[in-house]
């Protein structure tokens, strides 16, 4: 690809420079991959993302290269906030008083995953500064992912809105825990206090950005229509202006933007419109995301000591989910099928694992590259393979209103056109 670069800069001179013509073909590519996978297998759209963005990032593409930074690292944060958002608001905080056993199920799991990823790590030889902060990584499930997964296959239901839920806070945990991580990596000296003090001051200034942000727009909505064009590219600039801000106070851009979500559900509790209103913007920018973050993850160093670190960190992350949401099934509602199916959902991993393990590599510690050459190919092995399982577990479910008929097995996909 390098040599290929370098034969067209010698005649194609675009105006906005060759690397936006890189991203415009790789996004072309993208959109058409994503069409097919699901149009042919019957498989979310994402998955062609992801494949043609580990092709690119394996053949050597330079749009995007690791450590993450600048307009690309934004582009991603961006991308993740909008996400989260809508994600926060799916989540009625007067659910939990009428179900608290589904908080429990989700510390089980959450809290089950870190413990059991760490103490895998730590009997394959992998050091403490280097096991606990993948172990935190491994934490977060992939909201992203199992919204488009969500879209593509048209679901609703008990056990696809649980998956949301216990996803979205599984991801509040670690980005809160990640975080205050991060920021204690730059001391010498760490102890219980130094710790507390770290998540209070991510968790506060967070909760800052998050209710400043569900307040402007709550008072939008006062005078602005929820099906206006305007009020979605209000919403949209806001969340920018959110992301740019939050981390570079001390705080956490997804984080502030999930907390914002849940603030606004609170403060409006009737139903949105604005994702259906934001469109082809939400879309690209969403797209552009995953293809990013397969992209960069595809240029980690490959061996075979590490894949077996990346087989292990997996196979366990898969474990703890499933057994973490069984183990606390008991009195949420649902049944021990629809728990299985839960823990499935739950098994993405994405762009919200890549800023994690960004912030954890930036941080002045030896330890940055070797938990990124663990944590990137696991990352791009479960964006992958995490957005076939949740596909699977919501058709097994009976929660998609779109049978799954691909054409590849000798029948059409629905009515044969694209959701």
């Amino acid at each position: 690809m390098n040599e290929m670069i370098t034969i067209w800069s010698q005649w194609l001179k675009p105006s906005a420079g060759l690397p936006t013509v890189q991203w415009s073909i790789l996004l072309a590519l993208a959109a058409a991959a994503g069409h097919l996978v699901q149009r042919y297998l019957g498989l979310p759209k994402v998955l062609g993302y992801s494949v043609v963005g580990a092709f690119a990032g394996l053949a050597g593409f330079t749009g995007a290269v690791w450590p993450l930074e600048g307009i690309g690292l934004y582009l991603v944060e961006l991308g993740v906030a909008v996400v989260l958002f809508e994600a926060g608001g799916r989540i009625p905080l007067r659910w939990f008083r009428h179900n608290p056993m589904v908080l429990v199920q989700s510390l089980l799991e959450s809290f089950g995953t870190l413990a059991l990823v760490f103490w895998v790590l730590r009997v394959l030889g992998v050091p403490v500064n280097v096991a606990e902060p993948l172990a935190l990584v491994a934490m977060a499930a992939s909201p992203a992912i199992l919204m488009r997964v969500v879209m593509d296959t048209r679901a609703s239901g008990p056990m696809t809105e649980r998956s949301m839920v216990l996803s979205t806070l599984s991801t509040l945990y670690a980005l809160i825990l990640v975080s205050a991580q991060a920021g204690l990596m730059n001391r010498a000296h760490q102890g219980v206090i130094d710790s507390v003090s770290s998540i209070l001051v991510v968790l506060g200034l967070s909760l800052l950005v998050g209710a400043i942000l569900a307040l402007a727009l709550r008072s939008a909505l006062r005078v602005m229509s929820p099906n206006s064009e305007n009020t979605s590219i209000l919403l949209l600039a806001l969340i920018a202006v959110g992301t740019a801000l939050a981390a570079h106070f001390g705080g956490s851009a997804p984080l502030a933007a999930l907390l914002g979500g849940i603030f606004l559900k609170q403060l409006h509790p009737r139903p949105w419109a604005w994702p259906r209103q934001l469109g082809t913007a939400s879309s690209l920018l969403t797209m552009l995301m995953f293809v990013l973050v397969s992209v960069v993850a595809a240029q980690a160093d490959w061996s075979k000591s590490v894949g077996t670190l990346v087989l292990a960190l997996v196979a366990a992350r898969l474990i703890a989910k499933f057994v973490g949401v069984a183990l606390g099934n008991a009195g949420t509602g649902a049944s021990w099928k629809q728990a299985l199916w839960v823990g499935c959902a739950m098994s993405p991993m994405s762009s919200i694992a890549l800023l994690l393990v960004v912030q954890l590599a930036a941080a002045p510690m030896a330890q940055g590259p070797a938990i990124a050459g663990i944590a990137l190919p696991a990352i791009l092995l479960m964006e992958v393979l995490g957005s076939v399982i949740a596909t699977v577990a919501i058709h097994r479910a009976g929660e998609s209103s779109k049978p799954w008929a691909p054409v590849l097995l000798g029948s059409t996909l629905g009515d044969g056109h694209e959701s």
